[in-house]
């Protein structure tokens, strides 16, 4: 970085600590915090959905659209939630937060028909959408210096949260008091999101060197103009993009939504579908870590490219294993798949900011984001839909086919001209 905001003449470390009273890192770590604890609705899905299904004397099917409504209530949120946190600062939004993360799982223990899952999950989506977006924010507003380390620590969290929810979900879900599972998890998320909501708070306005009206450093990493988000629009990268962020996902969410079923369904055991499931977070939340610390160093096109047709590959290593009953080959599989998948959310916000400047890259990635909406679509409803049509191996391998369409978006992939 080449600012002089973020040139080392400035201690911002220093200058954090004045405004807190505390080191800045106190904020770093409330957000991660959150982050872990709101995981759970995206990464633990795969393994309550059954249990809700038998409990409500359901087929599974039924039950597709409700990571769909998350996916989808969860991205669209961030747009407008981002604008208003911006202006409002983090704690009140992330008070509202808590309430509907931890409700909505609080809520599941009750749950006696079918739309009642269906508003609580997308109640709670909202929450994790808050939760997403003012966690990441934090990072940006608080460590101009420090960007990438401390947005990948954020989005690690999320990844990798779940780990720690996965075995204790995993070893009640034949119990009677499953229930109360869901209980203690959502008193767990709503009261843990409200205490780190109250430890949250943006830097004073002019706590950055020139800056008195609240923004922040405009990091020099890229030339030439900063777009605004009706800009972006009208150019074809974005549209490019947006199609490679939403197929790249529909492997990955699919994978996430489906892996302790897809593994029941091949006779693959139970000890290791919960590993499976375990791993997918663990190896998700490193990956993004170390795939986007590579691409700093190396070119981002590039890493997106190899990413995605990995990504492709890992899936289809996944089907051919599972189909011949190899325990072993379809945790590989889990891990390739994962671990150049989850890296798409380290990725691509930088890409959009390589490509369209900072100025505006919250409102531009949100755009982007959307594409998660459709790949949140087309791996689980839709895949659900698919599965009954001509089963788990083809439904899976279609994923894969659109993770290596992906990379080839990324192949023909160049910045926009910025004269």
């Amino acid at each position: 970085m080449s600012s002089a905001a973020e040139s080392g003449d400035v201690d911002y470390s220093a200058r954090a600590r004045e405004a807190l009273g505390y080191s800045r890192w106190w904020q770093i770590a409330a957000a991660g915090v959150m982050m872990a604890l709101i995981s759970p609705y995206q990464y633990v899905w795969s393994s309550i959905e059954g249990p809700l299904a038998a409990d409500l004397d359901l087929q599974l099917s039924a039950l597709g659209l409700v990571f769909t409504l998350f996916v989808a209530f969860q991205s669209i949120s961030q747009f407008p939630v981002g604008a208003w946190r911006d202006s409002h600062g983090p704690r009140r939004i992330s008070l509202l937060a808590g309430v509907l993360a931890g409700g909505g799982y609080l809520g599941l223990a009750y749950v006696t028909e079918l739309w009642q899952v269906y508003v609580l999950y997308s109640l709670g989506a909202i929450g994790v959408g808050i939760v997403y977006t003012v966690s990441i924010n934090t990072a940006l507003k608080w460590f101009p210096d420090r960007r990438g380390l401390t947005t990948g620590i954020g989005t690690m969290a999320f990844a990798a949260g779940s780990a720690a929810f996965i075995p204790y979900v995993r070893a009640n879900t034949t119990v009677g008091g499953y229930s109360e599972v869901l209980r203690n998890m959502g008193l767990l998320i709503g009261i843990g999101i409200l205490v780190g909501a109250v430890v949250l708070r943006d830097p004073p306005t002019d706590w950055l060197p020139g800056r008195t009206d609240g923004g922040q450093a405009t990091a020099a990493a890229h030339s030439g103009r900063d777009y605004t988000w009706r800009e972006m629009l009208r150019t074809w990268q974005f549209w490019d993009l947006l199609v490679m962020f939403a197929f790249v996902n529909t492997a990955g969410l699919m994978l996430t939504a489906k892996v302790v079923s897809f593994a029941q369904e091949f006779g693959i055991g139970a000890i290791v579908a919960t590993a499976s499931a375990t791993i997918l977070a663990l190896v998700g939340g490193l990956s993004r870590v170390v795939v986007g610390g590579i691409s700093d160093r190396f070119s981002r096109r590039r890493a997106i490219l190899a990413s995605a047709i990995l990504t492709g590959v890992g899936l289809f290593a996944l089907v051919w294993f599972a189909q011949r009953g190899s325990a072993i080959g379809f945790v590989a599989g889990v891990i390739i798949t994962t671990f150049f998948w989850s890296p798409q959310f380290a990725l691509f916000p930088s890409i959009v900011g390589d490509y369209y400047g900072q100025a505006n890259s919250s409102s531009n990635y949100a755009l982007v984001y959307m594409g998660k909406v459709a790949g949140g679509t087309l791996g689980g409803v839709v895949a659900g839909f698919l599965i009954t049509i001509v089963g788990w191996s083809t439904t899976f391998l279609i994923g894969g086919g659109l993770s290596l369409l992906a990379g080839i978006g990324a192949f023909v992939l160049r910045p926009p001209n910025r004269s």
